[in-house]
């Protein structure tokens, strides 16, 4: 039996040598899970069969934060199999990553838990390992004989010091695909130098280009190169996996904030790299298209606005009631736009604080112009088409006090082999006995892992 597979059933039951199962309590939402005929409360309910496009690919998971995180999620979504490694009574950071007042949201048995944490780790099991054990190292190099996917993000060095390096444990599995995510890549003179989101965006470039001219350096709202790296490594997991359906060996994949950070750069990249033009800050605005902005509106709301080409720029001109612009030599192709820019941008801010942003959206009805208010968060989810496109999805979930989670929906839609939410966020260590019950460990090799602090 692989050792990361287990059965899926309504009800289920895992290997009734170690007398492990799962019974709905009543109606509540809340499982009780017999573990060696003791009585366990769980917020987890069994998760339901994957039908995913991964279905069947099993990965185990070393990463922690944000990059890898983010990664392994999407891999969980489409239906792989992902077993989360956390450190024992600590787990990953954003377990205690908790903004203001959100305490009061969680039940006491449920930490350490935050909604960042949530947000990145569903569909997924957890086990806690005291990798410093050698004990919890042979848990992995067993775990590892039949998982398809490895990844970590330790600092490069770190995983080869543990045991648990690609050349360690492909040794073990030659089909293995080995994921290594860090702040730099794996060699040259800043490898071992820990990455972070913010610091590979100041340095490869992102924060210089991010903010308004008059302003300071920016930080985008968002950790976008972290999730942008598990972005680009999901995406070449599955490459990987791939090419060994051809080849039948694994191989080990490299991929950095920095990098990931510098790739992101596009065009930017590409005028310094053939101009020698650097980037510069322009606020909401675009470099190579005008106009391209934001716009503040009579009732105080921001509309975002792109005319890409003088034929949506002509079609602008008439929705606004400025026909004489389609004529004015300052604006009659876009590269005249561009560098008469402050011209531009000054008549538009004039005309669209003269009225409403609904009198502007109702004039841009079917213009065929990309348009649309600056949304809060609150009316981003509300927006009929974040319904339409099942972008959020609620969740029962006993370890909230409102014993709801409200999740963020699977983004990428398949009309086959479907994504799904099939489970909560683990609490921490939550699956252990049942992973390695999986493994094939017995009831008294499990103890014997907890009374050495291997689990």
């Amino acid at each position: 039996m692989g050792a990361l597979r287990h059965s899926q059933k309504g009800v289920r039951t895992v290997l009734a040598a170690t007398q492990h199962s799962y019974l709905p309590f009543a109606s509540s939402g809340v499982y009780i899970k017999y573990v060696n005929g003791r009585r366990n409360y769980s917020s987890t309910a069994p998760q339901p069969v994957s039908e995913g496009p991964l279905k069947g690919v099993r990965v185990l998971d070393f990463s922690r934060i944000l990059a890898g995180p983010y990664c392994t999620q999407i891999l969980a979504d489409y239906g792989a199999d992902v077993v989360k490694v956390e450190q024992p009574g600590q787990g990953d950071e954003t377990r205690s990553w908790q903004i203001k007042g959100e305490a009061a949201a969680w039940k006491d048995e449920a930490n350490p838990i935050s909604f960042y944490f949530a947000a990145i780790n569903r569909n997924k099991r957890s086990i806690t390992l005291d990798l410093k054990k050698a004990e919890a190292l042979e848990v992995v190099r067993k775990l590892v004989e039949e998982v398809d996917v490895v990844l970590e993000n330790f600092v490069p060095g770190g995983a080869e010091r543990l045991g648990i390096g690609y050349a360690e444990l492909s040794k073990i599995n030659p089909r293995l695909i080995y994921a290594s995510l860090s702040g730099y890549g794996s060699d040259g003179p800043y490898a071992k130098k820990p990455g972070y989101d913010a610091i590979a965006a100041a340095e490869g470039g992102l924060m210089h280009i991010t903010g308004y001219p008059d302003g300071g350096p920016v930080r985008p709202g968002l950790g976008m190169t972290d999730m942008s790296t598990g972005l680009y490594t999901h995406g070449a997991v599955m490459a990987a996996l791939y090419s060994r359906e051809k080849t039948g060996r694994g191989q080990h994949i490299s991929a950095s904030l920095f990098e990931t950070q510098l790739s992101l750069l596009i065009n930017i990249g590409a005028n310094w790299l053939n101009m020698g033009r650097d980037g510069q800050r322009y606020g909401a605005a675009h470099p190579s298209c005008v106009p391209y902005n934001t716009w503040r509106c009579k009732d105080g709301i921001w509309l975002a606005l792109a005319a890409n080409n003088d034929r949506q720029f002509k079609s602008l001109c008439q929705r606004i009631g400025r026909e004489e612009w389609i004529e004015d030599p300052r604006f009659q192709t876009n590269a005249l736009r561009v560098e008469n820019r402050s011209a531009m941008d000054g008549v538009l801010e004039e005309t669209f604080a003269s009225r409403t942003s609904e009198e502007w959206l109702k004039a841009f009805d079917g213009a065929g112009l990309a348009h649309g208010p600056v949304n809060t968060i609150q009316k981003a989810f509300e927006h009929p088409q974040t319904v339409a496109r099942d972008m959020m999805k609620p969740v029962e979930w006993d370890a909230l006090v409102s014993g709801q989670w409200k999740a963020i929906g699977v983004p990428v839609k398949f009309s086959d082999t479907k994504g799904a939410i099939r489970s909560k966020p683990p609490t921490l260590g939550e699956d252990t006995d049942d992973v390695l019950a999986d493994a094939g460990y017995s009831r008294n090799e499990i103890a014997r892992l907890r009374d050495a602090g291997a689990i």
